[in-house]
C-alpha cells in the first residue's frame, strides 16, 4: 500500500529524509523512486537495499498484494549502484528487533524472555509478514519465509462456518486471508453473509473504526475474530520455533487500534494450546510501535559489524 524510503550516508547508522508514498500514485517501483530522489535533491546513490512483501527468490520480483514487479539487476544497473540487496519485508522488520527500544514496544502479557533463545514475528497490514530470529555464537539470522500463508485454521465453529463461505471464494484459503487488510474485509463479509445482514463494501479502516466505536455489530465480531485468529497463528509460529525468546507483532496495523487489541480474546487464543497452554503463558508478546522499523533493520544490512544478518542475502554486483 505504501513504499518508504531513506537514505544513509556513507559510514553513518543514522536514517536521513524519511518519506512514505502512496504506491497508487506511481506504476512502478523505479518511478516511486525517481520521485523520492527528486524530493531529497537527486543525491548519487552508490549502494542500495529494498525490502518487498514477497519472496525473493531470483532476479524478477513482483509483489503479493501489489501490481509492481522489477528486475534486481536491471534496477540496479538503472540506478548505477555498485549493491542492490533485495530481501523480504518482515525480515527486514525482524533485523531491527534487538535494536528496539522500551517505549517502541507494548507488552501483551506473558512472563519474561528468555535470553539467546530463538524470537518469532508476525504482523498483519496489507498482507500478513512472518519471520524470526535464530541465535548463533556470531548474532542472530533473520528469517526469510512466507509464514503467512499457511492455511487458515480455525478456532470454533463460527470460525469453522467463516472457513466454509471463504472457500466457496478462494481456491485456497491462507491466514493472510483472515488476518490482514483484505482479511478483516472478508471477515466482516462473511458474517454478514451468515447473520442475512447488509455488506457494505466498507474497507478496513472503516471496518475497524465501526468496531472500535461497537457502532455496527459484524464489525465488531470482526475485529475480535481477527484479533483471536491472529493469537492462535502467533502461537503457531511461536511453538514452530520454540520462540521463548518471545513474539513479536508487527504491520501497520494493530497498532491502530491498540487498546482493543489489548483487551481482546488475542491473548486468550495464544495460550490456549492444551498441553502446552502452560508453556505458551510463558512467553512475552510485544506489539512494534516504532516508526517506520523496517527501515532500520534494511540499514543493518550496511554495517559490516552487525550482529543481526538475514538467512539468505543475494548480492549483485555491478557488471
Amino acid at each position: 500500500t505504501h513504499a518508504r524510503f531513506g537514505l544513509l550516508a556513507t559510514g553513518s547508522q543514522r536514517i536521513e529524509c524519511e518519506s512514505t508514498l502512496a504506491c497508487a500514485d506511481f506504476d512502478s517501483l523505479e518511478r516511486a523512486i525517481r520521485h523520492y530522489l527528486s524530493l531529497h535533491g537527486n543525491p548519487l546513490l552508490d549502494e542500495a537495499a529494498l525490502d518487498v512483501a514477497t519472496s525473493v527468490l531470483g532476479d524478477t520480483v513482483h509483489l503479493t498484494n501489489g501490481p509492481w514487479g522489477f528486475s534486481i539487476a536491471q534496477t540496479r544497473r538503472e540506478f548505477g549502484l555498485q549493491r542492490l540487496q533485495v530481501i523480504n519485508d518482515f525480515t527486514a522488520l525482524a533485523l531491527t528487533i534487538p535494536e528496539l527500544a522500551a517505549h517502541e514496544i507494548r507488552s501483551i502479557g506473558g512472563g519474561v524472555r528468555v535470553p539467546d533463545s530463538p524470537i518469532a514475528l508476525i504482523g498483519p497490514g496489507t498482507g500478513l509478514g512472518v519471520s524470526g530470529l535464530l541465535p548463533t555464537d556470531k548474532g542472530w539470522i533473520a528469517l526469510q519465509g512466507e509464514g503467512g500463508h499457511a492455511a487458515f485454521s480455525p478456532g470454533n465453529r463460527r470460525e469453522i462456518a467463516v472457513l466454509s463461505w471463504l472457500m466457496d471464494r478462494y481456491p485456497y484459503v491462507s491466514t493472510e486471508r483472515v488476518v490482514s487488510g483484505m482479511g478483516l474485509e472478508n471477515l466482516y463479509q462473511a458474517l454478514c453473509a451468515l447473520d442475512g445482514e447488509q455488506a457494505w463494501l466498507w474497507q478496513a479502516p472503516q471496518i475497524t473504526a465501526a468496531a472500535v466505536s461497537a457502532s455496527n455489530p459484524q464489525c465488531r465480531e470482526a475485529l475480535e475474530m481477527f484479533c483471536a485468529i491472529l493469537g492462535s497463528a502467533a502461537a503457531d509460529l511461536v511453538l514452530a520455533l520454540g520462540a521463548r525468546g518471545g513474539c513479536y507483532i508487527g504491520g501497520g496495523m494493530v497498532p491502530k487500534f491498540l487498546d482493543f487489541f489489548t483487551t481482546s480474546a488475542f491473548r486468550s487464543r495464544f495460550d490456549g494450546k492444551g498441553r502446552f497452554s502452560d508453556y505458551m503463558t510463558t512467553i512475552p508478546v510485544y506489539v512494534i510501535l516504532a516508526a517506520n522499523p523496517a527501515l532500520r533493520g534494511l540499514a543493518t544490512l550496511f554495517h559490516p559489524d552487525s550482529r543481526v544478518k538475514p538467512a539468505v542475502l543475494d548480492i549483485l554486483p555491478l557488471g
